[in-house]
Order: C-alpha cells, then structure tokens, then sequence
C-alpha cells in the first residue's frame, strides 16, 4: 500500500532529508500519513475509526458529542507534523539510561554543581578580601595620614561627580567612535 504525501509532507521530508522509502516500514507514520492525508482506503478507515470510538467510548463521550454537533473534526496539521517528525527513524532517541550509567551521569552533574559552587564561594572571598583591604586604606587614610582627616575628606566628597545621578557617558548610545557627520539637522519628518 503506497500512500500519497501531501506537498507540505513532501517538501518537509526533503528539507530534512528523509527517505520517502522508510514510511512503509513505520506503520506509525503510515496511519499518520493516512490520518493527515484522508487515505482512500475504506478497511484501515474502519478499523481506526472504530478503535478510536473504543478507546475514548469507555471513558469519555467526547466523540459521540462531537459526532452529534457537526461531524469529525480533523486533528491540527501542525501537531500531525510534529508527531510525524518526532517518531522518524532519523529522529535520535530520547536518552534513556540504565541505573550505573544514570548514577554515573548523576555523579558528574553533582560534581560539576560542586565544583562551580566552590568558584563562587572563592570569588564571593575573594571580592570580601579586596573589600576589607580597601576599608583598612580609608581607615588608615583617615587616622593615621598625620592631617587629622583632611586628605580622607577631601576623597570622600561625591559633589560633581554624578551631575544629573548617572554619569554623562550613559546620556548618548555606546559606539565605537564618534559620528563623521555628527547631527544631521536637515532631517525632515516625512509626510
């Protein structure tokens, strides 16, 4: 049984370079393909529909109430697509791990988790250090300079620094190097 593809089918199937040849060994990607294409074929269109009012009558009437208010609803071509695409045999599998290997993966994570804790601990110290050592300067600076203070005053003064409460460079975009043309004062809004 040859199923036809549908143009978008055919034309994703050769994006992705997947061999039409494979469908016919997949009988998930044929009943797929005839779902999405509306195959002719009246016995395989029996026995889905009535597997699929077997399956959802035991639980649900969802498709007996869809019935009664307008007939079959097709299912959403993107979803057919990404169901289609996800179970091809090009597809790689899902990872799936036997209980060493899992403990083994589960060890190196753990490991690398620990090991980029420590670096951050080491730079959270290292930034205490350099801020203790600088607290330890305006200290000295402040008591021990011989001036009584004067020199640690006169840096801790904030005035003209901040004009505006951010400094000037933020005021224009960052670029490499300055306009050639500078502003162009001609610029007219069109109309």
């Amino acid at each position: 049984m040859r199923t036809t593809l549908s143009p978008i089918l055919a034309s994703l199937a050769n994006v992705f370079r997947i061999p039409l040849s494979q469908t016919a060994s997949r009988p998930a990607a044929t009943a797929a393909l005839s779902r999405f294409n509306g195959s002719s074929n009246e016995s395989s269109k029996k026995s889905t529909t009535a597997a699929a009012m077997s399956s959802t009558r035991q639980f649900s009437t969802t498709s007996a109430l869809s019935k009664r208010k307008g007939g079959y609803q097709r299912p959403d071509r993107r979803i057919t697509m990404i169901r289609y695409f996800l179970h091809h045999p090009l597809t790689p599998r899902p990872l799936r791990f036997s209980r060493n290997r899992f403990l083994r993966h589960w060890t190196i994570h753990r490991a690398w988790h620990l090991f980029q804790a420590q670096q951050r601990r080491a730079h959270h110290l290292e930034l205490e250090r350099q801020w203790h050592a600088m607290r330890a300067a305006c200290e000295e600076l402040r008591t021990g300079a011989g001036d009584g203070g004067k020199l640690f005053r006169k840096s801790m003064i904030k005035t003209g620094i901040f004009k505006d409460l951010f400094p000037i460079e933020y005021g224009r975009l960052q670029t490499e190097s300055p306009s050639s043309e500078g502003w162009n004062h001609d610029w007219k809004r069109m109309k």
